[in-house]
C-alpha cells in the first residue's frame, strides 16, 4: 500500500474500549527512576531524559514566556538543563523558540541533546516541507530528532492532514527528522490516537486537576493508557497546568499523579528560570520515591 493510502486509511474504526493498566514504575529492586535517566523512544534509536525543557508557556503566536524573557535568560535555562542531565528540548513554530535554541545550544555536540518541534496544523504538504527546511536553519542543525503535527482538533485529523503526514514520513526516510508524531487539543482527536498506527510519539495534556486539558482526568487517562499500550511514546505536557498549579503541595501531587499512571513516559515542563529546574528535579525524586512505595 502506498504511503498516502496508508495514511488515509490509518484512522480506521476507533475502538475506544479501555484496555489494561500500563506498567507502573520499575520494581523497587530496579531502583527509583530519575528525571535525567535516558529512556528509549520506541524503536527510533533516540534516548531522552524523562523530563524535557518546555518552551511554550503562554505560547503563541511565535512567542512564549520563555522568548519574552530574552535570549540571555533562555540560554541560561537551556544550559542549566544540560548541566543537570536533561537532554530533551521541546520547541514549536507556534512558540517562536527554535531560533532561541539555535543560539542557546550553539557549540554543544549534536549528540548531547534531543530536539522536538512542531509544524502548525493548518500547513499543506508543500508548506510543511518549507517549514522543515526553515526549522533546520533556525536551529542550526542538519536534522530534527522529533517533529510533530501540532494541535489536532478533529477526529479525522489523520485524513485531513494526510499531506503533512506524508511529508514527515518522507523526511524521516531522508534523515532530516528521526521520529514523528502528533499533539492534540480536544477529546475528539484523543479518542482516535491509539487506533491510528501513524506516529512514534504522542504529546498530550495531563494533570490531576483537569486544568488546560481536553477533559477531566478520569476521561483522559484511559486514552493515554491505550495509546501507550499500542506502542506510542507518551510525552505529557501541562503537568502543572501551564503554571496554574502553583502551591507546593499541588505541584508534588501532580508529579505523583503523572508518575503513578505508568503510561506517561516523559514530561515536558515549561521552565522559565534555571532555579526552577533544580527545584523540579528534587521534587521529581521525592515524588518517584513516594509512588514506588505505594
Amino acid at each position: 500500500m502506498d504511503r498516502r493510502r496508508f495514511i488515509e486509511t490509518a484512522v480506521g474504526a476507533a475502538g475506544l474500549a479501555v484496555v489494561g493498566s500500563c506498567a507502573t514504575l520499575p520494581p523497587k529492586h530496579v531502583g527509583i527512576p530519575k528525571a535525567t535517566d535516558r529512556i528509549a523512544l520506541g524503536k527510533t534509536g533516540i534516548k531522552v531524559s524523562r523530563v524535557a525543557m518546555g518552551t511554550g508557556t503562554v505560547g503563541g503566536p511565535h512567542e512564549s514566556n520563555q522568548t519574552r524573557a530574552g535570549q540571555e535568560n533562555f540560554t541560561r535555562v537551556a544550559r542549566r538543563a544540560l548541566d543537570l542531565g536533561i537532554n530533551f528540548f521541546d520547541s514549536a513554530d507556534l512558540y517562536g523558540t527554535m531560533p532561541f535554541f539555535g543560539k542557546a545550544l550553539q557549540g554543544v555536540p549534536r549528540d548531547n541533546y534531543v530536539l522536538l518541534s512542531k509544524i502548525r496544523g493548518q500547513a499543506t504538504a508543500e508548506q510543511a516541507q518549507k517549514d522543515i527546511e526553515r526549522f533546520l536553519q533556525e536551529l542550526g542543525v542538519d536534522h530534527i530528532d522529533i517533529l510533530l503535527t501540532h494541535c489536532a482538533t478533529r477526529a479525522d485529523w489523520a485524513k485531513t492532514r494526510a499531506g503533512v503526514l506524508e511529508t514527515l514520513a518522507k523526511a524521516k526516510e531522508k534523515g532530516t527528522i528521526r521520529a514523528y508524531g502528533m499533539s492534540w487539543h480536544g477529546m475528539a482527536p484523543l479518542e482516535t490516537i491509539a487506533d491510528t498506527p501513524w506516529g512514534d510519539l504522542a504529546l498530550g495534556r495531563i494533570n490531576p486537576k483537569g486544568i488546560n486539558m481536553d477533559g477531566k482526568a478520569d476521561e483522559v487517562v484511559p486514552h493515554f493508557k491505550k495509546i501507550h499500550e499500542k506502542g506510542k511514546f507518551v510525552l505529557g505536557m501541562k503537568i502543572l497546568g501551564e503554571g496554574k498549579i502553583r502551591e507546593s503541595a499541588d505541584i508534588d501531587a501532580s508529579l505523583r499523579f503523572a508518575l503513578g499512571l505508568g503510561c506517561v513516559d516523559a514530561m515536558t515542563i515549561g521552565f522559565e528560570k534555571p532555579e526552577q529546574i533544580d527545584d523540579m528535579l528534587k521534587r521529581w525524586e521525592a515524588a518517584a520515591k513516594e509512588v514506588a512505595k505505594a
